[in-house]
């Protein structure tokens, strides 16, 4: 009987650290990170040639998403960093891979392609985007996924991590919005970016100007008339 305790106590126990190492555990970002620093400028501009030498970092880096993924208890900006930082390596694989290409939307339907499996699920850009980072009710994701374009959101040249990423996505969201390329707000003309047309509903539930003022140094006035700028797609290279 004291031989049958003990054997339950034990499986117990490693049950008990299994779990506490499904919630501790930390996706390692490192290479991506150094990658990122190395090829991306401050404004965003991307070396994509410079992805191309380093191929071999990267496709390693890639790889290791697959099978280096939060588990159901991590916590919340870990999950974050994870999905986002996917997000974009998804795309620069697909650019590096077909380059030299002018946009993104050069190569097939790159939305929908199935380009990871992670725990025998396959994921597009639009799975990650619309059913994983969509749901977890943030925002702010949307000025941190890059698409490779010059209209995009700058991608970052370091890598999202579960300490980071909350002060990146209220930066991030701050600069997208007084970025004057990106969204012309002035007394007279209110021009924004299509971002806010496409995913009205995320933000304040569709009361885009009362999400835009948090953060714009310019006011939106309840005069003023939205127009949408037209979306660049030009690859977000640089020089």
């Amino acid at each position: 009987m004291k031989k049958t305790y003990l054997i339950l106590a034990i499986i117990l126990l490693s049950s008990s650290i299994s779990n506490l190492k499904a919630q501790k555990k930390h996706i390692d970002h490192m290479v991506w990170d150094q990658l990122l620093l190395l090829n991306v400028s401050n404004d965003g501009k991307v070396d994509y040639k410079g992805f191309i030498r380093d191929k071999f970092l990267f496709d390693k880096y890639f790889t290791s998403l697959s099978t280096n993924y939060p588990s159901e208890n991590s916590e919340n900006n870990e999950k974050l960093a994870y999905w986002v930082n996917l997000y974009n390596a998804i795309v620069m694989k697909m650019i590096i891979d077909h380059y030299p290409i002018k946009s993104i939307n050069d190569l097939k339907n790159p939305w929908k392609k199935k380009s990871i499996t992670i725990n025998n699920v396959q994921y597009s850009l639009d799975d990650i985007e619309h059913t994983i980072l969509r749901k977890m009710n943030e925002p702010r994701i949307h000025f941190l996924l890059n698409c490779a374009a010059t209209s995009s959101p700058k991608l970052w040249n370091r890598a999202y991590t579960n300490r980071n990423i909350t002060q990146a996505l209220e930066e991030s969201t701050s600069n997208y919005i007084n970025d004057p390329t990106k969204n012309l707000i002035t007394k007279d003309k209110v021009m924004i970016s299509k971002v806010f047309e496409w995913y009205a509903k995320d933000f304040d539930n569709g009361d885009i100007k009362s999400y835009i003022n948090r953060y714009a140094k310019e006011k939106i006035t309840n005069a003023s008339t939205i127009k949408y700028l037209e979306y660049d797609w030009s690859l977000n290279e640089k020089e």
